[in-house]
């Protein structure tokens, strides 16, 4: 499989460098948190902070791996094994070590974000891989780690007493590429959270379920 770094993208386009952005943005936020905080709840969520980073690792370490076979799986999972290290916890096969504190977890973080990032910028967009929201294709794969880092490093600052207001252009684009039925763009980090179950929006209640939709559109 040829491997390109010349693919041009309309300008509304999710590109690798907007998942670089969301993932230096965070780890950036997230250092500034005292190193005692890190066993709290992460906003909303059933997981502590320091679980949340690594899922959210986890999360964007099996983006990139789903990318990463010369014929990428279109109806399940690269099969790692994928574990909770405790009840309740979420089921990773990326997990920081605890000895390494706060400042080894964001370098797992910015490891793992690292490795999706290289993935889009690198992989031809006519590949597709599996995602139970949908085949997709890099561009809707740096979008999904996109998402993912913007919203749980909300749930993190919620967690962590942290102030955390992401650039407006990247939740546009990620709104525009992954959640088709939201056309609320007045506040569109607003919308991200609620169309992600993390807000309300006027005259909307909060989600109690929600998707996107990574298929690739014609």
């Amino acid at each position: 499989m040829s491997r390109s770094t010349e693919t041009v993208l309309p300008p509304s386009a999710v590109a690798a460098d907007d998942l670089d952005r969301a993932v230096q943005l965070a780890v950036t936020v997230l250092r500034e948190a005292p190193p005692t905080a890190w066993d709290g709840k992460a906003g909303s969520l059933e997981w502590d902070c320091w679980e949340t980073v690594e899922h959210l690792s986890d999360d964007l370490f099996a983006y990139a791996v789903q990318l990463g076979p010369r014929q990428p799986p279109l109806e399940g999972n690269v099969p790692f094994v994928w574990e909770s290290r405790r009840p309740g916890g979420p089921a990773n096969a990326v997990h920081a070590d605890r000895a390494a504190g706060p400042a080894g977890l964001l370098q797992v973080l910015e490891a793992s974000g690292a490795l999706l990032v290289a993935m889009a910028r690198t992989m031809p967009p006519q590949v597709r891989a599996h995602h139970v929201f949908g085949v997709s294709d890099p561009e809707g794969f740096a979008a999904m780690g996109t998402v993912e880092t913007l919203v749980h490093t909300h749930d993190l600052a919620e967690g962590l007493g942290l102030a955390w207001n992401p650039p407006a252009d990247l939740c546009t684009r990620v709104l525009a590429r992954l959640f088709p039925d939201v056309t609320e763009a007045a506040d569109p980090w607003r919308a991200l959270l609620w169309a992600t179950g993390r807000a309300e929006l006027p005259g909307l209640p909060r989600r109690t379920t929600w998707r996107w939709y990574g298929e690739v559109r014609g």
